[in-house]
């Protein structure tokens, strides 16, 4: 994913099924190329590479 990628999807309403290392992730905020993201699962958050987020959908 690119950043370009990324502000589309958070400025869109419509939700996107965002994954990193195949768990599921909701990104809280931007910064160069580094995305702050939340997993879905728990309550972990982690500053990830942008590049290393996928929307599923692409890959499978």
């Amino acid at each position: 994913m690119n950043v370009e990628n990324i502000h589309k999807i958070l400025e869109n309403k419509e939700k996107k099924e965002i994954y990193y290392d195949e768990r599921p992730v909701w990104i809280q905020s931007v910064s160069s190329n580094i995305a702050k993201v939340g997993f879905i699962d728990n309550f972990e958050e982690k500053d990830v590479y942008i590049e290393d987020l996928y929307e599923k959908d692409l890959y499978n």
